[in-house]
């Protein structure tokens, strides 16, 4: 009898650290009202999941210097009528060992226009501030977005930085690669 009350002790002694461990998770929107945000005046934002072929991964890996780039991806397009408002992507990917969800929004130029974070698994002092995530609209394919040179690092929160700069280098290359065909198509006379 000692036994089992030693190990139910130690069960429940594990649920309250692993319990306690992700009360600082935090999630700060659904992808649902992101979106709708993010597009206030669409009348339809289309979801399309995409597997990549092996020339597309090719493409990325060289775009985003990543030798192993999700082969399943999910972007979503904004519309206003006919009009292409823009497209976004969730990047779901870990800091250090906890998700990371962030939105990021393209003009249809494929100019970096927001980023936002959906939720985050970390220890919220990990999180650079709105402000720091600012600092990539205006941002494409051009920029290398290389934190401590191209993008500002964050003192105590260097792996948040990294992370959220490779998701928006990521979004790039699927704009680059994916939809910059679609979103000339759409403009052509």
């Amino acid at each position: 009898m000692t036994r089992l009350r030693f190990a139910i002790s130690s069960i429940l002694a594990l649920i309250a650290l692993l319990g306690a461990e992700d009360a600082s998770a935090k999630v700060f929107a659904s992808q649902k009202a992101a979106l709708e945000e993010a597009f206030p005046g669409a009348t339809r934002i289309d979801r399309e999941t995409r597997i990549l072929l092996s020339r597309d991964l090719a493409k990325i890996e060289a775009i985003t210097r990543d030798s192993n780039p999700p082969k399943v991806v999910v972007l979503h397009t904004a519309w206003r009528d006919d009009e292409l408002l823009g497209y976004a992507h969730v990047d779901v990917h870990n800091v250090r060992t906890k998700p990371e969800a962030c939105l990021i929004v393209l003009t249809p130029q494929g100019v970096v226009r927001s980023v936002r974070i959906l939720a985050f698994h970390e220890p919220l002092e990990y999180l650079p501030t709105e402000r720091w995530y600012g600092q990539f609209i205006g941002k494409t394919t051009g920029d290398r977005l290389r934190v401590g040179r191209d993008v500002h690092g964050v003192a105590g929160a260097t792996l948040s930085a990294r992370a959220a700069a490779d998701g928006v280098r990521r979004m790039l290359a699927y704009w680059e690669v994916l939809l910059r065909t679609a979103e000339v198509e759409e403009q052509a006379p």
